[in-house]
């Protein structure tokens, strides 16, 4: 697959696409497939015939044994594969924390109020919510409770480790679905959900492309008829037209997450942080596709290649988030972008108060400043979409946060 954002072109230490690559030498080798893994996808494409990509996906990066998030400690991080906001500082999730608290106050501070994180990782976004709480001296910090949803059992283990550590053991819980009032989060969660890839035929018919094997027993991309017309029917929903050739990603899983991840929402916000466009501007024929893999702070686009061993995304398509959010009985209450975001919720307050605490030395405080140029930057992470959507929680006045009304 070509891309406007070849790696060959990019320095070290730059933005490339929307992640932050702290290393980028393109002629450094990846790592080989894992060698389980590689042998039953092939095993399962010469017994059922080529598998769609979704499926590709999915076994690449949840198989059990040798997916990429679920086989071990690696993934998000500085020491992994790319660097999400909350790894990068507290302070994003000490921000975030002020979004809990004003849902909270809005609600009515109801007891037994909690934060459900789906890809919860190793736990930075939450244990920062919950200690940006605690420095708040906000009273919510005696009686929420974090519930982390993540598919590696070693990242639970490393979560539980630092929660410990910070002496807020107490505030974690096993995850559930029972009905309570919170907020559940979805942080850089739904662009790595398994996509199907389609491409535009000759007579603007939807045609998908699969995953199967070569004459030599390789891995290829070979292009079909759909598996589902769900897929037609996704893009004509949306009013979106192929170009002839045009390869795009649909991800269907988008409807099944956003029901199960409200289902025990009985009052609060749902908040959605991810890279994505509405359908006309993700669908533009301009764009053409968005899958990337990543590894080592390293961006390409062959997903055929370190599988297990790599990371691998595509960007959101934001009018399906809003349509599925809307079909599940939530209320849309607003899309803005990360860097307005945190902008709104007073990130400027947190960083002043930081400097001006006692003991804090110059190189911490230049640290959070850096995170925080990151954070809000409209080349990287702070063009960032951000959607919120409510039940049983009063939609006026506007959240802090999307006051600004600021648009993807």
């Amino acid at each position: 697959m070509s891309s406007s954002n070849e790696p060959g072109a990019r320095p070290a230490d730059v933005t490339v696409g929307v992640r932050r690559v702290e290393e980028l030498d393109p002629a450094a080798p990846l790592p080989a497939s894992e060698p389980r893994l590689l042998a039953r996808i092939v095993g399962e494409i010469r017994e059922s015939g080529p598998m769609t990509f979704a499926r590709f996906m999915a076994q690449a990066l949840y198989d059990p044994e040798s997916g990429y998030y679920t086989s071990g400690p690696g993934g998000p991080g500085r020491e992994g594969d790319f660097l999400t906001a909350p790894e990068g500082h507290p302070i994003f999730g000490w921000t975030i924390a002020r979004q809990a608290a004003e849902v909270w106050e809005r609600l009515g501070r109801p007891a037994g109020f909690v934060i459900r994180e789906h890809g919860a990782g190793r736990g930075a976004l939450g244990l920062a919510i919950l200690d940006g709480l605690r420095r708040a001296d906000s009273p919510l910090a005696a009686t929420v409770h974090y519930q982390p949803a993540e598919a590696s059992p070693a990242r639970v283990d490393t979560l539980h480790e630092r929660f410990a550590d910070a002496g807020l053991g107490d505030r974690l819980e096993e995850f559930d679905d029972r009905p309570a009032a919170g907020l559940v989060l979805g942080n850089e969660l739904l662009d790595a959900l398994p996509a199907h890839l389609v491409e535009g035929g000759p007579a603007g018919e939807v045609r998908e492309v699969f995953v199967g094997l070569d004459g030599a027993g390789g891995l290829v991309l070979q292009s079909g008829a759909p598996s589902t017309p769900a897929l037609a029917a996704r893009l004509a929903i949306e009013g979106v037209r192929l170009a002839p050739g045009q390869r795009a990603e649909i991800c269907l899983e988008i409807d099944a997450w956003l029901t199960a991840a409200v289902a025990g929402l009985e009052r609060g916000l749902l908040l959605v942080i991810d890279y994505g466009y509405p359908a006309d501007q993700l669908y533009d024929p301009a764009r053409g596709s968005t899958l990337r893999a990543y590894h080592r702070h390293r961006v390409h686009d062959d997903p055929l290649v370190a599988i297990g061993r790599q990371d691998l995304t595509a960007h959101v398509d934001l009018t399906a988030v809003e349509r599925s959010a809307t079909n599940a009985g939530l209320t849309p209450l607003g899309r803005t972008t990360q860097a307005a975001l945190l902008a709104g919720l007073g990130i400027g307050e947190l960083l002043v108060g930081l400097q001006q605490e006692d003991g804090i030395d110059l190189e911490r405080y230049l640290a959070a400043k850096s995170a925080v140029v990151r954070l809000l930057d409209p080349r990287a992470t702070g063009k960032f979409a951000v959607l919120a959507f409510a039940r049983g929680l009063p939609a006026d006045p506007p959240l802090r946060g999307f006051r600004s009304n600021q648009v993807t």
